[in-house]
């Protein structure tokens, strides 16, 4: 490694997405390679684990060394000065396989290897894009996975404010589509379908919107959207963009409330946005809107699952002190912890 620079590489399998990346310092991303997965579980209708972990170990290391390639590292074991991984949450035969190989990489290569919470690398995500960005933040992750508003206090000290009670949104989305028969997944598609309805078409429920907590669920209006389609499969052709973009509003006046009602509980106006269904146009308009709030949203590349997103929280994470050397395991249900 040159005294130059400090590369990270970072590994992400966490469930149907592979993803490596390596990492300059703090911000400068030199390669990023993902493999989707999405054509392998799509005639299912969501995620095979068995199939998802075979697919990773096909993957996993051609990427590794693409990414590397393209970032011009040809001695990893003397250019790299850290690995790091996610360790959860996530399924676990996923987890395993990126686990496994970052292990055998750095005894390969003697280079130090730094587990990563997967929660913590979408909250980095924004952070690579903008580095100025520093604590007191909220970050509203949510994805098919996780919805959460998380607070960090500084890098390493968070606090979950606020977690789903059941559907996380992102899979309330693909139960939706589902239902319509639009595919899988269903963010994407009823993002698009929404943009050319209307959104006051019908009256759908902004779920837990007068609570006083900082808490989301979307069972309940993914209910009421099924019996409104029920409804009107009686009585002629299906509304459809006009269904998606009534629930959509639904979903993200129920988010927005909820970011609100974490700012003025915490007087922290700083607001980052990231997984997955960050990069809903839906979402994106109705939080860049909020001109009294601080907003960060990174571009979608950066919002779905990314080896990028794991580096950068590796990186500081090592910067930190934090070490988890080559003995640790994954954790499907990983909690992220202060440090």
């Amino acid at each position: 490694m040159t005294s130059r620079r400090f590369l990270t590489l970072g590994i992400e399998s966490s469930c149907d997405d592979t993803a490596v990346a390596v990492l300059e310092d703090q911000a400068t991303v030199l390669s990023s390679r993902i493999s989707s997965q999405l054509e392998l579980h799509a005639p299912y209708g969501g995620v095979v684990p068995e199939l998802a972990s075979r697919d990773h170990q096909e993957r996993i290391l051609p990427l590794v060394f693409s990414a590397l390639s393209e970032a011009g590292v040809t001695d990893p074991g003397a250019e790299l000065g850290l690995i790091g991984v996610t360790m959860g949450p996530g399924l676990m035969g996923s987890l395993m396989v990126g686990v496994m190989t970052a292990k055998a990489l750095a005894q390969a290569w003697k280079v130090p290897l730094l587990g990563v919470n997967h929660l913590e690398g979408h909250l980095f995500a924004n952070v690579i894009q903008n580095p100025g960005l520093q604590p007191p933040f909220l970050t509203l992750l949510v994805s098919g996975g996780h919805t959460e508003v998380i607070l960090a206090r500084a890098f390493g000290d968070y606090a979950i404010l606020g977690c789903t009670r059941d559907d996380a949104a992102g899979e309330a989305y693909d139960k939706l589509a589902k239902v319509l028969g639009l595919g899988y997944p269903g963010g994407p598609v009823i993002d698009r379908l929404a943009a050319k309805g209307n959104p006051d078409a019908f009256s759908l429920p902004v779920p837990l919107a007068e609570t006083s907590r900082v808490e989301f669920s979307f069972s309940g209006l993914k209910t009421a959207s099924l019996n409104l389609i029920r409804q009107l499969e009686r009585e002629g052709p299906l509304p459809v963009e006009d269904i998606c973009a009534s629930f959509q509003k639904a979903v993200v006046e129920a988010l927005l409330k909820k970011v609100e009602l974490a700012i003025q509980l915490t007087g922290v106006r700083r607001v980052a946005v990231s997984g997955g269904v960050a990069a809903n146009s839906g979402l994106r308009r109705a939080f860049s809107g909020r001109k009294a709030w601080e907003v960060f949203i990174p571009p979608a590349n950066l919002c779905t699952d990314n080896g990028v997103m794991v580096a950068a929280a590796a990186y500081h994470g090592y910067r930190r002190g934090k070490r988890t050397g080559l003995d640790f395991s994954p954790d499907p249900a990983l909690e992220l912890l202060s440090d």
